[in-house]
């Protein structure tokens, strides 16, 4: 993701105005000053710091500032004000000072709320007195930060026996020092997660699930057919186009312009038929949602339920936020942004409650087999990206901001926006190395459940994006800087303040789930980060 408009709203993540690096062996200068013998390891010590802290604000993919940290020449480079890392000494080396300064500090890096340990800066410290030894042809890449209490203190409470991802989050969380926050409580085994079932729980969910099947008379796929619908005590219309179920070549194939490293490899994925929305969800259906008349706790309940609540009062819904969330682009026809996934989650339980049918956000598989449409190329319309402006809105021709739905050509299957306008969430955990795991079979339906607040995967890139960012296969991870303007403490569950290029899309299954699997969608039981 490219935030260029971001920059304009908030101070730009960089560990230094602006850093420049000596292309001098920084151990080379290390001796020149008598620094000891290196004790510390840089692979093992120093490299889980940096990619876990730095390498998100500072990779190659990203744009905060100037200044890139993946390689070594780049952190050691000299530039106008100075460099990042002078080997030797810590007095003016930024990548070290920032660290340690009062958390209140808005130099303090990382700048996220969440200060590294004093482990970590002191190895930090020792590393750059020895000589800030870099090992030749390191190169950093960006690995989740473990937060003791969303990442890792859930794991613990539950126990094993753990799967690869679960023993994938411990192993990162001990490679990054094993912070143990002091004074947590923790979840007496099978005690219900109460922040989960807020908005009522698989009773409400079941009460729902009945109201869908009266109301849901499709059986097999012949029945399919497309249709609008305006939500009922409202004005607002959708449309919804039937996607039939089918294989397909998940991900994009090594030699591809732009590709990343997350999208393979390539795997087979089969998926059964469902309908999916025609346009991106607009403030128009939106703002009916994220504006109850009625009060509202944070996590979106009755504030002050009554024993003959409907089951449409009991579904949680947002607060209200605290500034015009479309930042003054417009509302009528404009694709509706800036909503926490959870958001999203809640928002397809009050349309399914409203409407008799099943709605959902679309797992990865099911958005990518969409925006497909029965392609192998880069882009629905095939590989040249010089025909981007018939289908999208990115960062050329947007005029910095989104657009209304539905004025580009729509891919083959009739979907509009897949490509550009605004990047969409999708219901699956980002996993980098998700498809690895099943590129030896055909999966069904895959999806990558929610076991952390963040990061989850959305898809299509946005109006603030470059070509290469739009293809079919592109996957973004969600962060929690994207809620970095919001000045509230602790930060709403509804709201990404700086996400101004983010939305979502509407999926419906033709098969009606259980409550239990339908309230897996709905209540992922992470959403409260």
């Amino acid at each position: 993701m490219k935030f260029r408009f971001l920059t304009t709203l908030v101070l730009p993540a960089c560990l230094a105005p602006a850093i420049s690096l000596a292309k001098s062996d920084p151990t080379a200068a290390a001796k020149k000053k008598g620094a000891p013998a290196r004790t510390v390891d840089f692979n093992r010590e120093i490299k889980p710091i940096l990619e876990s802290a730095c390498i998100h604000c500072h990779g190659p993919e990203e744009d905060k500032g100037d200044l890139r940290m993946h390689e070594a020449d780049l952190v050691l480079r000299e530039g106008e004000n100075g460099p990042i890392l002078k080997p030797g000494d810590t007095k003016n080396s930024s990548l070290y000072w920032t660290t340690v300064l009062p958390e209140d500090d808005d130099l303090i890096m990382p700048p996220k709320g969440d200060p590294l340990t004093k482990r970590q800066t002191d190895l930090l410290k020792k590393w750059v007195e020895e000589g800030a030894h870099w090992p030749k042809g390191v190169i950093l890449e960006e690995v989740p930060r473990m937060s003791f209490v969303n990442n890792i203190k859930p794991l613990l409470e539950k126990g094993g026996p753990f799967d690869e991802k679960q023993l994938y989050m411990l192993r990162l969380w001990a490679e990054q020092g094993a912070v143990w926050d002091q004074g947590v409580a923790f979840r007496v085994a099978g005690e219900e997660d109460t922040p989960s079932e807020a908005g009522g729980g698989l009773e409400l969910v079941q009460e729902i699930q009945t109201f869908i099947l009266e109301n849901s008379p499709e059986k097999s796929e012949a029945d399919m057919k497309e249709y609008s619908a305006v939500i009922p005590g409202f004005k607002a219309e959708y449309t919804m186009l039937p996607i039939a179920g089918g294989e397909f070549k998940m991900g994009s194939p090594e030699g591809e312009a732009g590709r990343n490293e997350d999208e393979g490899p390539q795997h087979t994925v089969k998926i059964e038929p469902f309908w999916m929305g025609k346009h991106e969800v607009t403030w128009d259906e939106y703002l009916n949602f994220m504006m109850p008349e009625d009060p509202r706790n944070k996590d979106g309940s009755l504030a002050n339920p009554k024993p003959d609540a409907s089951m449409i009062d009991l579904v949680s819904r947002p607060t209200e936020p605290y500034q015009d969330m479309s930042f003054g682009m417009g509302q009528d026809g404009y694709p509706a942004i800036c909503m926490t996934q959870h958001a999203a989650n809640k928002y397809c339980e009050w349309l399914s409650a409203k409407t008799g049918h099943f709605y959902r956000l679309p797992t990865e598989a099911e958005w990518e087999y969409a925006c497909r449409a029965g392609t192998t190329t880069a882009y629905s319309f095939g590989d040249d990206p010089r025909k981007l402006d018939d289908y999208a809105w990115y960062f050329k021709n947007s005029n910095y901001q989104y657009q209304k739905v539905g004025q580009k050509k729509p891919n083959p299957w009739g979907l509009h926006d897949m490509h550009g306008n605004v990047l969409e969430w999708t219901i699956d955990q980002y996993f980098p190395d998700f498809y690895a795991q099943s590129k030896d079979e055909t999966l069904l339906n895959p999806w990558g459940k929610s076991i952390t607040p963040y990061p989850h995967t959305a898809r299509g890139g946005s109006w603030d994006d470059d070509p290469e960012d739009l293809r079919s296969a592109v996957r973004r991870a969600s962060n929690e800087n994207w809620k970095m303007q919001d000045p509230q403490l602790p930060k709403s569950i509804w709201y990404h303040t700086d996400a101004v290029w983010l939305g979502f899309r509407l999926v419906r299954p033709l098969n009606v789930p259980s409550p239990e699997e339908m309230k897996s969608f709905w209540y992922n039981g992470v959403e409260f980060d």
